[in-house]
């Protein structure tokens, strides 16, 4: 069966009213994790074509300044912030950054993130790589929250926390490291939505499937499996954050959601 037509079914085609886009986005400052490659860069083009001004954070200066060339070409305005996220001194300079800047954040894209597939039986002299996963996806964009809550509040901002869909089923082997990481960042964010309610903020989170990115290229698995493009996940992105909705899933999640829900017994002992 040819590989476009699956997608074409399970990844319908998403349009955007630029009109409604330009309204909602016009004069906001973005701030964007990952966002040199993948979604990250797509959400910063995307969005540059509002009139926005994007600040983007990633490990590549070269990639980034490539990127803040485009969006100044689309007639908004980037600044760009080199820091390797697993790092939590260079997590401390961004928070500092914005700070001392006084930054007036509208909307926080955590999009900064490391997959990894890796038996049990591989990772027993791999602890680091659990430490790294976790720093990336869990206490990296949980220190940055924390830091820019006030701001978020004046600004009567959105979080967006880009998680995965695996997130919602239940867990597979050799996935510990990732699944674990990003499952315990959705907890946080669900455990704080309500407070941040009270103080103007919206949470959001996007559950993605597989997304063709540089993360998935590794993993030959992946090289005839049906996946996202990066600009179709950028536009589900834009459009849950001018919606009323709080999460955004694929139309058929709720398939392998519910058959985990009733299977789990089983499972769990085979």
């Amino acid at each position: 069966m040819n590989i476009n037509w699956i997608e074409s079914i399970i990844f319908p085609k998403v349009f955007l009213n630029e009109g409604k886009a330009s309204t909602f986005l016009r004069g906001k400052t973005i701030l964007i994790t990952g966002a040199s490659d993948g979604i990250g860069k797509a959400c910063a083009l995307l969005f540059s074509k509002f009139n926005v001004h994007l600040i983007l954070v990633g490990r590549s200066k070269q990639r980034l300044d490539e990127v803040a060339k485009i969006i100044i070409n689309h007639n908004s305005t980037a600044s760009i912030f080199v820091a390797d996220l697993y790092q939590e001194e260079q997590v401390d300079q961004l928070i500092d950054h914005i700070c001392i800047q006084q930054t007036p954040i509208d909307i926080f894209i955590s999009n900064a993130g490391k997959s990894i597939q890796r038996s049990l039986q591989q990772s027993l002299l791999r602890y680091h790589d659990f430490t790294r996963t976790n720093a990336l996806n869990y206490l990296a964009p949980v220190k940055i929250t924390l830091a820019i809550t006030p701001i978020l509040s004046q600004q009567s901002g959105q979080i967006v926390n880009v998680s995965a869909l695996n997130v919602l089923l239940l867990p597979i082997a050799k996935w510990a490291a990732y699944q674990a990481s990003k499952t315990a960042f959705d907890q946080y964010c669900r455990s704080n939505q309500s407070e941040w309610k009270k103080m103007n903020i919206r949470l959001k989170t996007i559950y993605l499937p597989l997304v063709k990115t540089k993360m998935i290229t590794p993993n030959v698995k992946y090289q005839n499996m049906p996946a996202m493009e990066r600009n179709e996940a950028a536009l589900r992105i834009l459009k849950l954050l001018m919606g009323r909705s709080s999460y955004s899933r694929p139309w058929w999640a709720i398939f392998p959601i519910t058959i985990g829900f009733f299977i789990r017994k089983f499972w769990d002992r085979f």
